[in-house]
């Protein structure tokens, strides 16, 4: 098998997810569409006439409904012959989709594909496909849907992680986020969508201050998921800028092997997925970053710039207590916590973040790490072309 290639990838800046949002006005396929014009337009025929069209998603219903990578395909007007996938990978389905589309090159079924994600938290609410399981309390307590902000409490309470960390970190995501929305060099694969140019959700005004006068948020859900957590109860610590906006957005990159006649962007050095203990939500992305760490022989130290998926503050939190990592090379231009949560999208605008930054700093090594409620993980290291 021979090298796999991310020739490019861009992404929408993230809108508010509300009737006045940015992006609100554009269907999920548009979205799709408008980044697939950009990578035809940076790319030329290899991305106008991919193998595949492989898209996360999370919620599949109404306006995402219907197999959206079909309604997308054909909304852009991709060949016939171009495949489609949507896949369901909770939070991780962007890199999921990617991560797919990595594996049909390698394999050599196919040679070029476009992967990504996208989600109009506007138009098809979260939790709104109404899944039996979010709601079956016949499941074993253990395997029971808990809602992702309240396995954040959980987790933090597990692991001793206190308000003041949480606050550190979201006002971190909050500054860099605001600093970096103007970089030319971080924000170069970010393509203005309709009417809108920057990342929508920031909160410039935040604080310090502001951050410790917020009360915790989420605490009332533990008397309705009670059940799931088996009569544990908890501190909650989490507030409203503790956790990502919801937002719409989406983001796409072009994969493919040698000979597509142009210069790709980055050489895949590995993938990984991984399972997680469900009781520890948002923890499985740590168990596919190590594991995507051995499978290149690389360590954290290697890595130029990473992209870590702000959960929610607890997992950046713990991320940065736990491992060997140097804080000025993570999420460099800030992270979810500021600019929001687009849930099947994320892991393709985070990809296109990363290589950005990898660009912005020459740097050699870069990885991005997704984590999800009830076991999800994805990761992937990239090396840098150029």
């Amino acid at each position: 098998m021979g090298d796999v290639y991310l020739y490019d990838a861009v992404r929408t800046p993230r809108g508010k997810a509300r009737p006045d949002g940015g992006l609100a006005n554009l269907s999920p396929q548009e979205l799709v569409r408008q980044q697939t014009a950009a990578l035809t337009a940076r790319c030329g025929a290899a991305a106008a006439s991919p193998d595949a069209l492989i898209l996360g998603c999370v919620t599949q219903t109404g306006a995402q409904g219907g197999n959206i990578a079909l309604v997308s395909k054909l909304h852009a007007e991709l060949p016939d012959a171009t495949a489609a996938h949507s896949i369901n990978n909770y939070c991780a389905s962007g890199l999921s989709a990617i991560g797919h589309a990595i594996a049909k090159v390698a394999s050599g079924e196919m040679t070029h594909v476009l992967a990504g994600g996208v989600e109009s938290m506007s138009a098809t609410r979260f939790l709104s496909d109404h899944a039996a399981f979010y709601t079956n309390d016949e499941l074993p307590p253990r395997a029971r849907f808990v809602p992702p902000v309240l396995g954040a409490d959980r987790l933090a309470h597990a692991e001793g992680i206190t308000r003041a960390e949480l606050d550190a970190v979201a006002l971190v995501s909050q500054q860099r986020a605001g600093a970096a929305d103007t970089d030319a060099a971080l924000q170069a694969s970010r393509i203005a969508t309709g009417a809108l140019t920057g990342e929508e959700c920031i909160r410039p005004q935040t604080s310090a201050e502001s951050l410790a006068a917020l009360p915790a948020a989420f605490g009332e859900l533990q008397a309705q998921y009670a059940g799931a957590l088996e009569g544990a109860t908890f501190a909650p610590v989490h507030g409203i800028a503790h956790a990502p906006p919801i937002c719409d957005g989406a983001g796409l990159a072009l994969v493919g092997g040698e000979g597509l006649g142009l210069p790709p962007r980055a050489r895949v050095v590995a993938y990984a997925e991984s399972g997680g203990d469900p009781a520890a939500s948002l923890t499985a992305g740590f168990a596919a970053m190590d594991k995507v760490l051995a499978r290149a022989r690389l360590t954290l130290a290697d890595m130029d710039r990473i992209e870590f998926m702000e959960a929610f503050a607890v997992t950046i939190a713990k991320f940065l207590r736990d491992r060997d990592a140097d804080p000025a090379r993570v999420n460099v231009s800030g992270g979810h916590l500021a600019k929001g949560h687009p849930m099947g999208a994320s892991g393709a605008i985070l990809t296109s973040t990363l290589l950005d930054a990898l660009d912005a700093c020459a740097g050699r090594y870069g990885l991005v790490v997704l984590t999800g409620a009830m076991g999800v993980g994805a990761a992937m290291i990239v090396e840098r072309i150029g």
